[in-house]
């Protein structure tokens, strides 16, 4: 790619205008004015926990996009996980799903969930977001289940924080399964460690640590 600065153009005789555009044109790549379209059009909210107002109050719409190009552009423009105060969320999800339970694509579904320690949110909790992140971004991942997948999201507690994988509907087995063993992969994370699975209704009766997993990787 070739740049030329405005001195190079003030002395051009103006018959020469029409020549030095379409010779711009030669010399500019494609790729500078061309997007890259991402599968789906995603929608990143906001949750800070002000116990004066509703949950609902309390989710917020950051913005919407659908190209790599605009996703970094967000993600640069926006505070790290880890920099955010305890109570807050960021949730991903593709454009039309709610980041909530009773949202239709979510009511029936469940989570991949990763807990970290206190001391991982130095060391591994922006690099495991932004892996979530780019996981549910790449269709081919997740083969013939990636309509499974409905969104991924980011709490960070002072007990420690979690990050989960969202899908669709916890009765589909294979699919689960699936995505469950991927995203470990992606992660990097041990074998020997465990990650669950665990339903959105069981989540919503119980108190987290009391969930049971209906499948683990």
């Amino acid at each position: 790619i070739y740049f030329i600065s405005p001195k190079q153009t003030t002395s051009l005789p103006a018959n020469s205008e029409k020549n030095y555009e379409k010779s711009l044109q030669k010399v500019v790549s494609p790729e500078v004015y061309i997007k890259h379209p991402l599968q789906n059009r995603w929608a990143l909210w906001f949750f800070k926990n002000d116990k004066s107002k509703t949950w609902q109050a309390n989710l917020r719409l950051i913005s919407k996009f659908d190209t790599v190009e605009d996703f970094w552009a967000l993600y640069n423009h926006i505070q790290l996980s880890s920099n955010l105060m305890s109570g807050c969320d960021y949730s991903l999800f593709k454009d039309g799903i709610e980041p909530m339970w009773e949202d239709e694509r979510n009511r029936r579904g469940g989570r991949w969930l990763i807990t970290l320690s206190k001391q991982q949110r130095k060391t591994d909790l922006d690099r495991f977001w932004l892996e979530t992140i780019l996981t549910c971004f790449q269709k081919e991942l997740f083969s013939n289940y990636n309509d499974d997948v409905c969104g991924a999201v980011i709490n960070v507690r002072a007990k420690g924080d979690k990050i989960a994988i969202w899908t669709t509907d916890f009765e589909n087995k294979e699919a689960i399964t699936h995505i469950g063993r991927v995203y470990k992969e992606r992660l990097g994370v041990p074998p020997k460690v465990i990650i669950g699975y665990q339903s959105h209704a069981d989540t919503a009766t119980k108190s987290g640590s009391n969930t049971k997993n209906k499948f683990v990787a």
